[in-house]
């Protein structure tokens, strides 16, 4: 069991390893997507998403159960497999590949239960979280017709998730739910609402930090300082994600938000090409917290025979 968790660790790390390789290759054969890029931006841009990984993962970590929480690490890595898995696989298929990261948490390990459950919080979360910038979307950006319906279709969905996870306690102690033993176990887990509060914030200041990287990236590749569009651009982005079915998480996401830009009169050629720049950031960003947790657990491992051989030797 114990080499079978390794393998599946090793190839996790590889399947990262070889992401991040053929991008880098790509776009050294092919250049960036958008010529006169300015590096030092493109960098800022890296490290602010750097930050919204590990915030987010912050957030997810409080709807886990204090003997159960996972590290920090292990849940960004857990968003950045994902985020690499979704150049192939369909929309839905990350939630499986953050269970299987999470499982092989090296601290504590929450039954496959609490991790589907608090991705399910999670889930309702990101809508709540991004009811405040698809306001700010809608009152600073240039978009109108059916555009504008989505971003009010999205405020709206996120004010209805926010009661949803603050309501799950109160709602799972209600007798006729408590005598199911799904409900009595919802109840057991259900994050209190001073926890999802705190979860809510930190999910909160990764979308804001996202659209502060998209709007660094903007600017690096020329779009000018446009924090309203950068906003649009994440909103977009992030409701294509929450799609029962798609081609490729990646693929949607990319051509969701180079719709808005096209929208706001940006060219359709530089906005797809936007797109992709968009998603090869995030996509990169991740496979970096994947390598890292790869390392971590490495380094764990080293330690753990380190012991075995200086126990045995005492004997």
């Amino acid at each position: 069991m114990e080499q079978l968790k390794r393998l599946l660790n090793i190839s996790a790390v590889g399947v990262a390893s070889v992401v991040a390789a053929l991008v880098a290759r790509h776009f050294a054969l092919a250049g960036w997507p958008l010529h006169h890029a300015n590096l030092w931006l493109v960098a800022v841009a890296a490290i602010v998403m750097l930050a919204a990984y590990a915030a987010k993962a912050w957030g997810w970590q409080r709807l886990f159960r204090h003997g159960q929480r996972p590290a920090v690490l292990t849940l960004a890595a857990a968003g950045g497999a994902a985020s690499v898995g979704g150049l192939a696989l369909p929309g839905r298929c990350d939630e499986v590949i953050r269970v299987a990261v999470v499982r092989r948490c090296r601290r504590r390990r929450a039954s496959i239960g609490a991790v589907a459950l608090s991705l399910f919080l999670l889930g309702l979360l990101d809508s709540a979280a991004m009811t405040p910038l698809a306001s700010v979307a809608l009152g600073m950006s240039r978009i109108d017709g059916w555009l504008r319906v989505g971003f009010v279709v999205v405020a709206g969905a996120g004010v209805l998730a926010a009661a949803a996870v603050f309501a799950l306690p109160r709602v799972s102690a209600f007798p006729i739910v408590a005598r199911f033993r799904l409900g009595g176990w919802i109840g057991e887990h259900a994050t209190p609402p001073r926890e999802a509060a705190w979860a809510w914030v930190g999910v909160a200041v990764s979308w804001g930090l996202r659209a502060l990287a998209m709007f660094v990236l903007l600017a690096a590749l020329g779009f000018g300082m446009n924090f309203a569009l950068a906003i649009a651009f994440v909103c977009a982005s992030s409701a294509a994600a929450v799609l029962p079915v798609a081609p490729a998480g990646a693929a949607m996401q990319a051509g969701a938000g180079a719709a808005i830009l096209v929208a706001s009169g940006v060219r359709t050629e530089e906005a797809v090409a936007f797109g992709i720049a968009a998603q090869a950031l995030l996509i990169a960003v991740g496979a970096m917290f994947v390598l890292a947790l790869g390392a971590w657990h490495a380094q764990g491992a080293v330690v753990s025979r380190s012991r075995l051989r200086y126990s045995s030797g005492a004997r």
